[in-house]
């Protein structure tokens, strides 16, 4: 039998912060937690999944509380149909958040430079083609090889349900470059996703490996270090 754990989950703590910073006394902690589900479901439902609009591939919302206000950081790899014309979206999806909250409520976007390195994203894209009926081996090749092309050191993109509408389920995965999934210091995101098909349910997983969290501190130090050095020697 496998051990297997959320690579999120693995090194929450360690090298990634969580998604929901806040401090609340014992007595109302299980109701801020319910209310931190229940916007991002709103938002995910809004957002991802309303037919009548476009999707705006949304990946990740954290949530941030103070005293005076709630803030939420939408990570969006297209900002324009989050924010709306003239901010319009924006400013609904305030008032609706205010309401359902009853407190102050900002909303800020973050974009996504990269979307072909967010698993979440990638996941999403591939339970969409599956939606389509698109060829499912071609659809998970092609994503793979334009994740690594897009500069990631390794991904895993795994699908399992009725594959192709067959009678029974099984499982696909495609695997490029290095995945070092028990490394705490290793970059891995991770997403899921599932396909609505007329056979049923498709589950989509995606592990995208970036590189190693401490090579990307000590690359950024250095590059502050060297700038120290070339001021001193300017004096």
């Amino acid at each position: 039998m496998g051990q297997k754990i959320h690579p999120f989950g693995f090194r929450l703590g360690v090298t990634e912060a969580h998604r929901s910073r806040w401090y609340a006394p014992k007595a109302i902690y299980g109701e801020l937690l319910v209310e931190d589900q229940r916007i991002r479901e709103y938002l995910d439902k809004r957002l991802n999944r309303n037919p009548g609009r476009p999707h705006a591939a949304v990946a990740t919302v954290e949530i941030e509380r103070t005293r005076e206000e709630l803030v939420v950081l939408v990570r969006t790899a297209r900002p324009g149909v989050v924010i709306g014309p003239k901010g319009a979206e924006v400013e609904r999806m305030t008032e609706e958040l205010q309401l359902m909250t009853g407190r102050k409520v900002s909303i800020k976007i973050l974009e996504i430079k990269n979307p072909d390195l967010s698993a979440q994203l990638v996941a999403a894209n591939v339970a969409e083609q599956l939606g389509r009926r698109s060829s499912f081996r071609r659809v998970v090749k092609m994503r793979a090889e334009s994740v690594m092309q897009n500069g990631a050191k390794g991904v895993k993109i795994q699908i399992s349900g009725r594959l192709g509408g067959a009678e029974m389920s099984r499982r696909l995965d495609v695997r490029l470059g290095s995945l070092p999934l028990s490394t705490l210091q290793a970059n891995v995101d991770y997403g899921f996703e599932e396909a609505r098909t007329t056979a049923g349910r498709i589950g989509v997983k995606v592990w995208i490996y970036k590189g190693e969290y401490e090579a990307q501190d000590e690359e950024t130090t250095s590059k502050a270090a060297g700038a120290r050095v070339r001021s001193r020697g300017r004096r």
